[in-house]
């Protein structure tokens, strides 16, 4: 999606969804979103809006890779923690919408009240969960050899 964010300008200075998502303070997301001119504020509603089909394959794409790394590993505790990972995704899944909801709210209607400390808690979580999923997933796959002979052989 990135296409979109070249035209994410706030005067003479680009700004960026995941600085909206997790780097900017509260005063920085609303001197964006009070100051934003058009074409800029017509991509980034763009933006979100895509990002809600975007998920449908981002989050169900993370879940099926822990799951089928899981059915390649043989160690019950790496099994527990891939599934465990994949069953989380629809959680991060929601956060992403819950995200994208606030964030689609506060373009309409530029007043973010009390609600900020509970947005930045649910990005980073949705950014948590997500991660760990695809990072757990990878490395399991990349040494998912070396995990299965390490084994000892059931008597």
């Amino acid at each position: 999606m990135e296409w979109l964010s070249n035209d994410f300008w706030l005067g003479d200075e680009r700004f960026s969804i995941l600085g909206l998502e997790l780097f900017y303070s509260k005063r920085e997301i609303l001197a964006v979103l009070t100051q934003i001119k058009q074409p800029a504020r017509i991509a980034l509603n763009y933006q979100l809006i895509f990002d809600f089909a975007f998920m449908a394959g981002v989050y169900p794409g993370i879940a099926s890779l822990c799951m089928i790394v899981r059915e390649r590993i043989n160690k019950p505790v790496f099994k527990n923690i891939l599934f465990a990972l994949a069953m989380l995704q629809p959680v991060a899944w929601a956060f992403d919408i819950v995200e994208n909801a606030y964030l689609l709210t506060w373009i309409e209607k530029p007043e973010i009240g009390d609600e900020f400390a509970t947005y930045h808690n649910i990005v980073a979580s949705k950014w948590l969960i997500a991660l760990t999923g695809i990072f757990v997933a990878t490395i399991l796959l990349m040494f998912g050899k070396t995990i299965n002979k390490n084994l000892k052989p059931k008597i």
